[in-house]
């Protein structure tokens, strides 16, 4: 039955088949896959930087001129050092494995923890500011926003599981609807500059001198502006998701998803300014934009709300890069033995289904610990995605000096120039931003002592397992075999038969407790019957466990034999139904007495399954 259900919500396995291209992206499916979070920033982006703007007054409005500037300047630097992290590093990885391999071990891990952050983040805050929208165009669904932003998670993560390029189809409509219906928006604007139809309302001049703008002002501006720069990365750390050529797939996709960004970006802010928009409760400044451009008539009208559906749409799907670029850095973290061995197995679709699973469950829980309120959140978005991005861009660095020597600088200008930069960030919400940010900080401590664990454990295990030149090879004087009995039935009988395969020194063992006295009497005599020359053992209990006894009879039993230099196989007898459901039906015994056996050294476990025909 949950074969069936898996099959029809997820889909039929597919083959993995190395030279295959099924399953992976072209440059316009991964740009709808791993662009949304970036391009949907825009819709809040610029508006961060005018709210900050606004506390001095409205007239520093003009400084987001030249701060998007610097915003666009840090974008192109962004771009130019992830396009060479993807023909450097084409295997995926992206921030952690160019940190890793340049920087140290730990410089890696604290851009992989962070990046893990940053995506759960992105999912939540994602999925919570689409149901906004939702409930914002339907109020009667306002007491509901936490169980549609569940909901949404929860549809995002049955369409990665069902494979990228599923999710990738799905995700094209609302991807490339807003980014015509955006782009047509600007050019519209535009051209009704130029042809005096939009009239100029700043709020000031560029140039004018506003009292209480102060350099702290600008800079807290500046890192909420650069909030629209998330999910930059994402493409990096997605190189295998694409068909090959990998690398100059990637490369170019990036490129397009930049110059969409940077256009969008720098149309907004500049509108934003030319029309005097200030921030109102209960509309944004991107909705006042698209209404005082394409006005109030009907066509106006019907234009706007096409516009703002295609907004709420990738608000709505913008959780979906993390759903894309998470499970590939977990890969890559567990490769190196980081993160548990589960992250590398794909599932029936080919995707890193743990990896879409555990963000998944992230994501529903920090929706339901802010009540799907998460604004509180996304300063720590910042500083989850620039001190990847700082350590990445130092990496590259590092990686052009060993390979092209004193002639590194030519390479990495770009590098240099976003390093100093996503410092200055980091510097930023350091000094000013730090009650916003400081939950960060002992999260990425507690994910840091999570991950060394973690690889600590796999290097013990590979040390233990390790066959050295000296192979020593035990050796055993026989077999004591224990078969676990409950009552003698077609079961009991073949056991005991295998248990003739295994050895002649066979030990029946059966637990008796006070309620079932007379009726393991009747098991012993019936025993006795059936099987005369097979010792057997009733072990009495006070309790109604049967698994302590069991243990520790069997333990007893493994002492007797290491002294005697035997070996020792415990036998768990079980039925098995023939329809699944019917397991529903029936207790789990034998689960669980192998489960408590397998903890001691020394005893082999083997199960005799009788199959029912009915």
């Amino acid at each position: 039955m949950f074969s069936t259900l898996k099959k029809w919500f997820i889909g039929s396995p597919l083959q993995s088949n190395s030279e295959s291209e099924e399953g992976l992206l072209g440059k316009t499916q991964a740009l709808a896959m791993l662009s949304s979070d970036a391009l949907s920033s825009i819709a809040y982006g610029p508006e961060q930087v005018v709210l900050v703007l606004m506390t001095a007054s409205a007239g520093a409005i003009w400084w987001s001129l030249p701060i998007g500037i610097v915003v666009l300047i840090l974008l192109a630097s962004l771009t130019i050092s992830y396009r060479q992290v993807i023909h450097a590093y084409p295997q995926g990885g992206g921030a952690y494995l160019v940190t890793s391999e340049n920087l140290s071990s730990n410089a890696g891990l604290i851009a992989g923890g962070s990046l893990l952050i940053d995506y759960m983040l992105t999912v939540a805050v994602s999925v919570a500011s689409g149901a906004d929208a939702i409930t914002s165009a339907v109020p009667s669904l306002q007491p509901y926003n936490l169980h549609i932003s569940i909901l949404l998670v929860l549809a995002l993560m049955m369409m990665n599981l069902r494979g990228l390029r599923e999710s990738a189809t799905a995700l094209m409509v609302p991807v490339y609807l807003f980014i015509v219906s955006t782009l047509l928006l600007l050019g519209y604007g535009f051209t009704q500059i130029l042809t005096g139809q939009l009239v100029y309302n700043a709020t000031a001049h560029v140039g004018q001198t506003i009292s209480g703008v102060t350099v702290i002002l600008l800079l807290r501006a500046f890192t909420s502006g650069s909030a629209s720069l998330t999910g930059v990365e994402a493409i990096s750390n997605a190189v295998p998701f694409f068909k090959s050529p990998k690398a100059k797939n990637a490369a170019t996709t990036l490129v397009i998803m930049t110059i969409i960004l940077g256009i969008m970006f720098a149309g907004i802010t500049f509108l934003n300014y030319w029309l005097g928009l200030v921030p109102e409760n209960g509309i944004t400044t991107l909705a006042q934009m698209a209404h005082a451009i394409l006005g109030d008539s009907t066509l106006g009208q019907g234009l706007f709300y096409i516009f703002q559906l295609s907004t709420a749409l990738i608000l709505a799907v913008a959780a979906n890069t993390g759903f894309s670029a998470f499970p590939m850095l977990t890969f890559n973290m567990a490769k190196k033995k980081y993160m548990p061995h589960m992250y590398m197995e794909k599932g029936d679709r080919l995707g890193y289904s743990n990896g879409i699973i555990t963000l998944a469950t992230g994501a529903v829980v920090l929706l339901l610990i802010f009540d799907a309120n998460t604004e509180s959140l996304i300063p720590l978005y910042t500083i989850g995605v620039f001190i990847p991005f700082a350590l990445s861009q130092t990496g590259m660095v590092i990686y052009w000096r060993k390979l092209y020597g004193k002639n590194f600088l030519r390479h990495s200008i770009a590098n240099i120039l976003g390093a100093i930069i996503c410092y200055g960030i980091v510097g930023i919400l350091l000094l000013f931003r730090i009650s916003e940010i400081w939950p960060f900080f002992p999260i990425i401590a507690i994910l840091m002592w999570m991950f060394l664990r973690i690889k600590n454990h796999y290097d013990k295990v590979a040390a233990q397992l390790r066959i050295s030149t000296d192979i020593v090879k035990k050796t055993y004087n026989g077999n004591v075999v224990i078969v676990l009995v409950g009552n003698v039935t077609q079961v009991s009988v073949g056991a005991i038969s295998y248990a003739h395969s295994l050895g002649n020194d066979i030990i029946a063992m059966h637990v008796s407790t006070e309620e079932t006295k007379e009726k393991d009497e009747e098991v012993a005599r019936e025993f006795k019957q059936y099987f005369p020359e097979i010792r057997f053992e009733n072990v009495m209990t006070n309790y109604r466990d049967v698994i302590p006894p069991t243990i520790e009879f069997v333990e007893k039993i493994a002492r007797e034999a290491k002294e005697s230099g035997k070996s020792v196989t415990v036998i768990v007898p079980q039925f098995i139904p023939r329809k699944n459901w019917q397991n529903v039906l029936h207790n789990q015994m034998s689960l669980k007495l192998r489960y408590a056996l397998r903890m001691h050294e020394d005893i082999v476990i083997s199960s005799y399954s009788f199959h029912l025909v009915e």
